[in-house]
């Protein structure tokens, strides 16, 4: 009973000391999974702590369980709006990009080492994937946000990656296991079986769940349970019919997130905190099982290998996946950047001990140590690159707080949102029957000093009042954009980044240029639309935070229609004003 007290409290008091050292890395703008990281090999063997912990099976396990939730719950994230603006260039970067950083890690391996080339592709392999939770977890801890063309690009690409990553790293290492003979072919066909049964589990799974969820009518706290045990049947049953397992969960999760299921807010919520969890027991787990000192045996291959694929491997495979998408050059190098290496490779990197291959250690030791190289180089430098390359857009407005009501049987879910009244707040110094929508809202009520006051037309809204609205969960941002002072304050506000006046997009250029300091415009131009003229700059994905100069007015897309993805409005900036 002793020993079994002392595992419990040892098990707390890691999973207590990582959740403070996030909230101390948040305050350094370091990536929460380094001091993840470094928490488990302090407690490692030759840490403090001197936990002897050498069983790579029961790290897999709990890594690929891990994964599966992370996965599942990046799936459920990923909006289908994402797709319209990124979806071919993301599956391109985890498709072609994968195979390409594979190739020239290897190739350059072989060449400066002399190593074989199965064990070279088997290194390219494991460390071919991104871990963009890392990046997005640093935007969040300092309220930023990116441009959407660039944030939903890494966001599916950071989903469907990692099956591609695994699905080469298992496919490589059988082969090296049994001796076959080196055969892209049977690579190839490899690939596409994990890929399309991957597909097809995926979506049929994310189907199922949603047809269950409606006709189910146990307690909403159980479905969260029930997501999370469905992802990992899927997994199983994938991968046990020769299919990828994590493609699998992930299309799952999408299908799930975006079917307006009345009980995806609460499901939404937990898996938030399984998400958390399960990438703190992964890293605690990946930092137990290392050796520091076993790590210096490698080290010039080791750090060779993090540098190529941080400067040449990255960018040349960023450069070729986006060559026919005509992506800005801004965009990238951010995306080049952020190649971010994160939990994946080391978990891959025990695929190989558990197969037996030669020199297993040596997999473990590469990828540990380009995993910790790519979060200190990239990982504290991604949000200063952002600003530096103008990918920062201004934060949208959004409650301070929400809450589903998803006892309330509703065709659309129904959500309460809590606004807190600020002199920023659009809403401030106004009645409720002052307020113009265009979206069905309902007003509950006014927290002031402490008292709830029930709806009263004639009350106004005040600096330090919460007021309390019910609404469709899909309308959100149009009852933000009446009420929200922006969310939390912002680094970048909005005036100064779109300016202060505004058009609508299919304004000409000819009508524009009667008004503002354009210049001349080309005649071909002249009477081209706002809209026609940025689809024609971006190749038609267009994205909020776009801008183009003409003369001397800044033009920054503002708003887009949700149905059409067309541009609503510009923001309007006087440049020789704002030199001034």
């Amino acid at each position: 009973m002793t020993e079994i007290n002392g595992i419990m409290l040892l098990m707390g008091a890691l999973l207590l000391i990582s959740i403070l050292a996030a909230a101390v890395s948040n305050r350094l703008g370091a990536p929460l999974l380094l001091s993840f990281l470094i928490i488990g090999m302090l407690a490692g063997e030759e840490g403090v702590l001197r936990i002897q912990f050498n069983n790579p099976t029961v790290a897999f396990f709990i890594g690929s369980l891990a994964l599966v939730i992370i996965l599942f719950d990046g799936g459920m994230r990923t909006h289908k709006e994402r797709f319209r603006v990124a979806l071919w260039p993301a599956i391109s970067l985890a498709t072609v990009g994968v195979a390409l950083t594979c190739a020239i890690t290897a190739a350059a391996v072989v060449w400066l080492f002399d190593l074989p080339w199965p064990i070279a592709l088997l290194i390219g392999a494991i460390l071919s994937s991104t871990d963009a939770a890392a990046v997005f977890g640093i935007f969040q801890s300092q309220n930023m946000r990116i441009k959407q063309r660039v944030a939903a690009t890494l966001e599916i690409e950071s989903g469907t990656n990692d099956p591609m990553a695994i699905i080469l790293t298992m496919t490589v290492t059988a082969m090296i296991a049994t001796a076959q003979e080196f055969s892209w072919w049977v690579i190839t066909v490899d690939v596409l079986q994990q890929l399309l049964l991957g597909l097809v589990v995926g979506w049929f799974g994310g189907r199922t769940f949603v047809y269950m969820a409606r006709k189910l009518t146990v307690q909403f706290s159980f479905f969260p349970l029930l997501a999370a045990a469905s992802a990992v049947v899927v997994f199983a049953l994938t991968s046990g019919a020769g299919g990828s397992g994590y493609l699998a969960v992930y299309l799952m999760g999408f299908v799930i997130g975006n079917s307006r299921l009345p009980q995806l807010m609460h499901i939404l919520q937990v898996q938030d905190g399984l998400a958390w969890l399960s990438q703190i027991m992964m890293f605690l787990i990946l930092g137990l099982l290392v050796t520091p000192s076993h790590l210096m045996e490698h080290w010039q291959l080791s750090l060779t290998v993090a540098l190529l694929m941080i400067f040449i491997a990255r960018p040349i495979a960023v450069w070729v996946s986006l060559l026919p998408f005509t992506f800005p050059w801004r965009d990238q190098v951010f995306i080049s950047w952020v190649g971010l290496r994160g939990a994946v490779p080391i978990i891959l990197a025990l695929y190989p001990w558990l197969m037996n291959i030669e020199n297993q250690q040596l997999f473990f030791d590469i990828a540990f140590v380009v995993v910790l190289i790519s979060l200190i180089l990239q990982g504290w430098t991604l949000a200063g690159l952002a600003r530096w390359l103008g990918l920062e857009v201004p934060p949208s407005a959004e409650p301070d707080g929400r809450m589903p009501l998803d006892r309330v049987s509703s065709k659309d879910p129904l959500e309460l949102f809590a606004f807190n009244m600020t002199e920023r707040s659009p809403a401030c110094d106004h009645s409720w029957n002052e307020l113009r929508w265009s979206v069905p809202v309902e007003c509950v009520g006014v927290l002031r000093a402490g008292e709830w006051y029930p709806n009263h037309s004639s009350l106004r809204f005040s600096d330090g009042d919460t007021l309390m609205v019910v609404a469709k969960a899909q309308h959100v941002d149009d009852v933000s954009r009446v009420l929200a002072a922006g969310g939390q304050r912002q680094t970048l506000n909005s005036t100064s980044f779109f300016g202060d006046f505004s058009l609508r997009g299919d304004v000409t250029l000819e009508a524009v240029a009667a008004f503002y300091p354009v210049g001349q415009l080309p005649a071909e131009s002249a009477h081209h639309t706002i809209t026609s003229y940025f689809d024609q700059k971006f190749y038609r994905r267009v994205v909020v935070g776009d801008q183009l100069k003409l003369g001397g007015v800044q033009l920054t897309v503002r708003e887009l229609d949700e149905q059409s993805g067309a541009i609503a409005t510009v923001g309007v900036k006087l440049l020789s004003t704002s030199n001034n």
